[in-house]
């Protein structure tokens, strides 16, 4: 799916702003039918739940409504107009008058309605939106909806963070031509000092179309030329998109008829290649360790709402670290991101909102005794077809950005249970299908072991979430230390594959201080940082190290949560904490050390 842009054929107008909002249980039946009876206004993009100082919003569990008036553009006459909503938490159904539009399942990825037969040019109509925030065994991520003594649903679910809904990227009005170019695949390849690139155009609507496409470098000038809806072309001397130093080419894509260009988009994209070769991790042929975090797209009174000025400026604050890349956890994040890391050289693990799909998660944290997770009744039904679903959407939506070096299918699912190899086998091989050129992974949870993991030999690099010194021995550093190295070199033994830490850290109060290995202080958080990073440092076939939060975020009420999940090493509004300064010394080398494999290798060990 392209993302929107304007180019001489195509037009986008946006409809952010207030809308009228209103919960279900506040309005009555057909509420797209005429203005929503409603005083409240909710903002787009934004998450509705933290708006407003009702409880009964905050926890709504259903729908909730949005609604406003837009108008076609009036030199739209004769274009095709597409309504596009970069996302809608969890579900959303899309009225435009009376009539239903579309429908969406999946809160992290984008869909389109074409209103062509439904609205004229000039025009003003009503857009009304559903949006639905409940999660169950069918959708991704899953969770469970229950009825309560007062009569009133609620949410519970198996990922520990927020479950913000709404409207939280931006929607937007788009014309193209009756004839337009519905899709562009670029894959990239080197020989010798020239680029090799692979283009595939499908074009939709009107036939007799032909399809022209060049190439053009940073300062305009046209590279390379290539005719046809498929085919390949070089680069001679190419500059490469690498880590830390992007390099963006332009790809100008014309659909003609009988000479006269009928639609024209452009595509940036980045010459690189990426391989899992041995025990290594290789970006355009060399060796490349992972820096960074796993992130969250969780700010104040936004929640997961998209917003510029959070994404410049956490950006700025990992490069002031040092990181050179972060993993979406736990879902697929705003096209803005990737575009921005494809501009500075940020490399990104993308992962679906496959979070949760671990019962026994739930017994370990509630006493609850566990239900086998991939029983037919649980997640082994329909939820792999939903899953299935979410990474089709996932690569079509992603797989031209250069700053995309893997795809992470699931976190921290029950890779240990039975089953799992039955539930995931198919996905592994389907993500595969859709993208050969990409390695595939998993975060493996603290349950699954060298010993019983049953699906790691189906992936290119193991990633690992470990929290030994937190949730386990804690407090105790040095035990930690030492069970943590046996387990990695038990993973490495078994699996001989690349192996990266995707998940470990500390909650940490900002503030708290002490001279001894006391949970909870910044000083502990340093330390048990320090603690991992001498393991990793000790075994060669470590690729990278993701640390578990960049910041602090939102999550469910719980006595383990003080206003959220506190392992960020900067605050939620972005102060930092004491392990940031000690990841800057050790990430940019200022305290003269190189992290993992690299610097082993440099130093000849």
């Amino acid at each position: 799916m392209l993302s929107t842009r304007t180019t001489p054929t195509r037009d986008v107008v946006t409809l952010d702003g207030l809308w009228r909002f209103a919960p279900d249980t506040a309005i009555d039946d057909n509420p797209w039918a005429a203005q929503l009876d409603t005083a409240l206004e909710a903002p787009v993009p934004a998450s509705y739940n933290d708006l407003f100082v009702d409880p009964a919003i905050r926890d709504h569990v259903g729908v909730v409504w949005y609604q406003r008036k837009a108008r076609v553009p009036r030199g739209w006459a004769g274009e095709r107009v597409v309504l596009r909503f970069g996302s809608v938490t969890h579900a959303a159904k899309v009225y435009v008058g009376d009539a239903l539009v579309a429908e969406h399942v999946g809160g992290y990825t984008p869909f389109e309605a074409d209103l062509t037969d439904v609205v004229a040019a000039g025009e003003e109509f009503r857009l009304t939106v559903a949006v639905d925030n409940r999660l169950t065994n069918i959708t991704i991520p899953p969770g469970t909806v229950t009825t309560g003594p007062d009569g009133r649903e609620r949410q519970s679910y198996l990922h520990d963070f927020f479950n913000y809904a709404g409207i939280a990227r931006s929607v937007k009005l788009v014309s193209t031509p009756a004839s337009y170019i519905d899709d562009i695949a670029v894959t990239t390849n080197l020989d010798g000092a020239a680029g090799v690139i692979d283009y595939a155009v499908r074009a939709a609507g009107e036939p007799d179309v032909e399809v022209r496409v060049r190439a053009l470098d940073e300062s305009g000038a046209t590279v390379a030329t290539g005719e046809g809806a498929t085919g390949t072309f070089r680069i001679e001397d190419v500059t490469l998109w690498q880590p830390g130093a992007a390099y963006l080419y332009d790809l100008v894509v014309e659909l003609t008829r009988v000479g006269v260009v009928v639609d024209s988009y452009t595509l940036p994209f980045g010459v690189r290649t990426v391989e899992v070769r041995g025990t290594e991790f290789l970006i355009n042929g060399e060796p490349f360790y992972f820096t960074g975090f796993g992130k969250h797209e969780d700010t104040p009174v936004r929640g997961k709402g998209h917003d510029d000025a959070y994404l410049v400026h956490d950006f700025q604050l990992m490069e002031w670290t040092g990181a050179n890349s972060f993993r979406t956890s736990h879902y697929p994040y705003a096209e803005e991101v990737l575009d921005f890391a494809d501009r500075h050289g940020i490399v990104v693990v993308d992962e679906t909102a496959a979070v949760g799909l671990n019962l026994g998660v739930q017994g370990g944290l509630t006493g609850i005794p566990p239900t086998p997770t991939f029983a037919e009744e649980n997640f082994g039904g329909e939820t792999k077809d939903v899953h299935a679903q979410h990474l089709r959407e996932l690569i079509d939506r992603d797989k031209n950005h250069p700053s995309v070096v893997m795809w992470s299918i699931a976190n921290e699912p029950a890779s240990n249970e039975e089953g799992a190899r039955e539930y995931f086998e198919p996905l592994v091989d389907l993500t595969r299908a859709l993208d050969p050129t990409r390695p595939v992974t998993y975060a493996a949870v603290m349950f699954a072991t060298p010993a019983n993991d049953k699906i790691g030999d189906l992936f290119d690099v193991l990633s690992i979430n470990r929290y030994y010194g937190w949730y386990v021995f804690t407090g105790d550093l040095a035990t930690a230390e030492s069970v943590l190295e046996q387990e990695l070199r038990g993973w490495v033994q078994r699996f001989g594959k690349p192996i990266m830490m995707s998940e470990y850290g500390a909650d940490t109060q900002p503030g708290l201080h002490s001279v001894w290995d006391m949970p909870w202080t910044e000083e502990y958080q340093t330390d048990l940082l320090a603690t991992y990073h001498r393991v990793f440092d000790r075994i060669p076939e470590f690729v990278g190290e993701h640390i578990w939060n960049f910041a602090d975020f939102m999550t469910g009420p719980g006595i383990h949560r003080v206003d959220g999940n506190k392992k960020g090493v900067f605050t939620r509004d972005r102060k930092p904490k004491g392990a940031a300064f000690s990841l800057r010394n050790r990430w940019r080398g200022l305290d003269g050390s190189k992290p993992g494999n690299a610097g082993q290798k440099e130093d000849g060990k």
